[in-house]
């Protein structure tokens, strides 16, 4: 029989290589999810499905009379009326596979992530410090899914477009999603490898923390340029318009409310929100290397500065090319790919004793 302990025994078993593995393959899941969805918003896919229905939405229309019904819904949509009029079934269909795929998808990441932690659970390979943050994961995924429907919601009603607030919420919760997946790997790698670490200098894991902060931010502001289409102006760099700051940066009444959603203002912030993230992160870097840490093989923290200049360059690259699908996906996906080494490279500056971090099952007599 298996009993559960949280205390350390030398004898225990090491957290299953299968479990890492699932847990990899989800966080893998949940970043290719937030490509999906960019490119369904990039190609103007996002409120081609008026329903929601969860699970049982899973097929997509398999007649004719199918098709024509949720093409019926959409021509009540105001998208249809003040931009797609006219629009033909073909043309519909060409939007709605995206649309589809992307709901299938976050789907798909549901049934990958609760099937195998019940069998995990099952075989005892699941920890009892470890399950309450993977129910929670379980939670938080479903809440991503309302937050979604929460999100087309906005572009249904009035006008053709979502609340670029609901968008931001939407990104940063599969980015917190992903991030909790791949700091729970993390955890069990080192628990498996039997990583010891005396952790690093207070400050230095307090800078990693304030560039990943900043990344967050940086990334929620990317979300507002995206929503309000702010991407499709001011496609010079680094001046706008021939101005650092364009005049028209502060016309909405009041002041404030031009940070949150002023086409001018919030590029202006995306722009040095992540050139701050950029320097921040390469004195990160040669802090590392001067403390010796890059030399102790922190792979992390290399990969990092160098993922922090290749993401700027896209961020750029998008811009002056008029946000094209391609350039802005590979945007989005560097954003993942920079919030996940920040991830990591917080975690290797946690200290590890040799008991490891989270607690495993042992094979015990029968509680």
């Amino acid at each position: 029989m298996v009993a559960v302990t949280d205390e350390y025994d030398s004898s225990r078993s090491s957290p299953s290589a299968a479990v890492i593995g699932w847990l990899l393959l989800c966080a893998g899941m949940v970043f290719a999810m937030a490509v999906i969805g960019a490119i369904t918003r990039l190609t103007e896919s996002g409120l081609s499905m008026v329903e929601w229905k969860p699970l049982i939405g899973i097929l997509p229309p398999l007649s004719e009379a199918e098709w024509q019904r949720v093409f019926g819904l959409y021509q009540q949509s105001p998208e249809y009326r003040l931009h797609n009029a006219g629009m033909t079934l073909e043309a519909f269909r060409g939007i709605f596979w995206w649309e589809w795929f992307h709901r299938l998808w976050g789907q798909m990441i549901g049934f990958v992530f609760a099937l195998p932690l019940l069998w995990f659970a099952l075989q005892g390979q699941i920890s009892r410090r470890l399950m309450p943050r993977l129910i929670g994961l379980f939670v938080l995924g479903g809440l991503q899914g309302a937050v979604g429907w929460f999100m087309v919601m906005s572009g249904l009603v009035e006008r053709p477009s979502v609340s670029h607030y609901r968008l931001a919420m939407h990104l940063v919760m599969a980015i917190l999603i992903f991030g909790v997946l791949l700091w729970t790997a993390l955890d069990l790698i080192a628990e498996r490898l039997g990583t010891v670490r005396a952790g690093s200098p207070r400050g230095l894991s307090l800078h990693a923390g304030v560039a990943l902060a900043l990344a967050l931010t940086t990334v929620v502001w990317g979300a507002f340029v995206a929503g309000l289409d702010a991407g499709q102006v001011y496609n010079t760099f680094p001046l706008m318009n021939g101005r650092l700051l364009p005049e028209e940066a502060w016309t909405i009444v009041p002041a404030w409310l031009n940070v949150f959603e002023n086409t001018a203002l919030v590029q202006f912030l995306h722009r040095w929100l992540a050139i701050t993230t950029l320097v921040v992160v390469q004195l990160l870097w040669l802090r590392a290397g001067g403390a010796g840490l890059v030399r102790r093989n922190w792979l992390a923290v290399d990969l990092l500065a160098a993922m922090s200049v290749l993401q700027v360059g896209l961020g750029v690259a998008t811009l002056l090319k008029a946000v094209p699908v391609a350039l802005a996906a590979g945007h989005q996906a560097g954003a993942l790919t920079l919030i996940g080494l920040l991830v990591w490279t917080l975690h290797e500056m946690q200290e590890r004793p040799s008991s490891g971090g989270l607690p495993v099952l042992t094979k015990g007599a029968a509680s």
